[in-house]
């Protein structure tokens, strides 16, 4: 599904411009599947991810660590997704959602909370366990970039201290026990702005940039990881 600038911003909520670029990514990675998809959206707080999933047909479980903040479900009303999108409490640490339950399950800058590689090993097997067979598990998360990025994060983010960055290729393998995966980076300057326009405006320096500066550099990763098994084709 093509969407418009207002509902990238909707999906993403943040720096919607780079992050943006992992949607067309994921929205390829599901054709051809079976719909409607059950799907599974963790650590939603404000409720993008689940909104983008409902706009793309699926039926969707938005979930969070706490109760999903009314604003979510403003924003599901406000697109006409509403009827197609549950709220659940969800620690994705280890859940009693039952084994195979679910055809989807995607996040957007969740696992860095979780503050060790431990935890967030534990976090995404629990994901591989609740998906089914031929499953396809889809995120965006944040690198660990340049020495640039690791000094400016020190002094202006707040959850410095406790945030785990992805360390690349070296944290690949917390998605070993997919049969496959896909990866794209992104964003070298754009995170730096201190406003949605400067960072808008940095992500068109980006478009520049990426080609000839090192992917290591960049400062987002986007996954496409399939569970093995053969997709159900008669989905519930």
């Amino acid at each position: 599904m093509n969407l418009t600038a207002d509902q990238r911003r909707d999906v993403m909520q943040w720096d919607f411009r780079t992050w943006s670029r992992a949607l067309p990514f994921w929205h390829q990675a599901l054709q051809g599947r079976p719909m409607p998809q059950n799907a599974l959206a963790v650590g939603e707080r404000q409720g993008g991810l689940s909104l983008w999933l409902a706009l793309n047909g699926h039926r969707v479980v938005c979930s969070d660590l706490r109760p999903v903040p009314p604003e979510a479900r403003a924003l599901h009303v406000r697109h006409g997704m509403a009827d197609r999108i549950e709220y659940r409490v969800v620690d994705i640490s280890g859940t009693d959602l039952p084994d195979a339950s679910f055809d989807v399950a995607a996040f957007k800058s969740v696992i860095g909370a979780l503050g060790t590689k431990e935890a967030q090993a534990r976090a995404v097997a629990e994901l591989h366990r609740v998906l089914r067979p031929g499953g396809i598990l889809l995120f965006a998360e944040n690198l660990e970039a340049t020495r640039v990025h690791r000094v400016l994060r020190k002094r202006f983010t707040a959850w410095q201290g406790y945030w785990r960055y992805l360390r690349w290729p070296q944290d690949r393998d917390l998605f070993a026990r997919f049969k496959n995966c896909d990866f794209r980076m992104f964003g070298l300057l754009a995170n730096l702005g201190r406003s949605e326009a400067q960072r808008a405006l940095l992500s068109r320096v980006d478009d520049l940039l990426m080609p000839v500066l090192p992917s290591a550099w960049r400062y987002a990763v986007a996954g496409v990881c399939h569970k093995d098994g053969p997709p159900d084709m008669n989905p519930a």
